[in-house]
């Protein structure tokens, strides 16, 4: 028997490794941990994801956010740097809710941000300061130029947090609003 890993039907063979570690970031409040792919199915299951969460754990976006995550990594195409990450307040050690990318910038340096936080976390500061944080390290990356969010309508704390992140509507349906912040 030979070294190496066995063929996968549709992908290409592994000719080489690279590790990488869940990415981590910090702001002064917060540390936004990147799921993995086990984290995020467990999320995506009704699951804590190994975090002690406030008391009323994650919402249901978090729950989506990991099942986009896991599906990502299912089809091959999971990055870490690009994927959900859960915000744990630092005085507690306790998760407030998620923030994280739809998928890897596209070739025009697009990339789309989405959040969430549970119910016991809002009103305090949390979704701002992580998304000024998230953003601004994406923007830092090779090709990106903009990082978008897209809110519905009816959503006025939402789209109050991505105003006081800096960005900017740039378009808006009968459902919903788009957000841009350009590097």
């Amino acid at each position: 028997m030979g070294e190496g890993r066995g063929e996968l039907p549709g992908r290409e063979p592994v000719t080489g490794w690279r590790w990488s570690n869940n990415p981590v970031l910090q702001t002064e409040r917060l540390t936004l941990e990147g799921v993995t792919p086990a984290t995020a199915a467990d999320l995506a299951l009704g699951g804590d994801g190994g975090f002690a969460w406030v008391p009323s754990g994650p919402f249901e976006g978090t729950r989506e956010g990991a099942g986009m995550a896991f599906k990502q990594y299912e089809e091959g195409v999971f990055r870490p740097e690009w994927t959900m990450y859960v915000l744990v307040r630092r005085e507690d050690d306790r998760a407030v809710g998620a923030m994280g990318f739809h998928s890897a910038p596209d070739d025009t340096g697009r990339v789309e941000i989405g959040y969430d936080l549970s119910e016991g976390a809002r009103g305090q500061g949390y979704a701002t300061e992580a998304l000024r944080a998230l953003a601004a390290w994406a923007l830092e990356q090779d090709g990106v130029t903009k990082v978008a969010a897209v809110v519905e309508r009816g959503n006025v704390p939402s789209q109050k947090v991505v105003a006081r992140a800096g960005f900017t509507q740039v378009a808006e349906d009968d459902a919903h609003r788009t957000y841009e912040l350009r590097g």
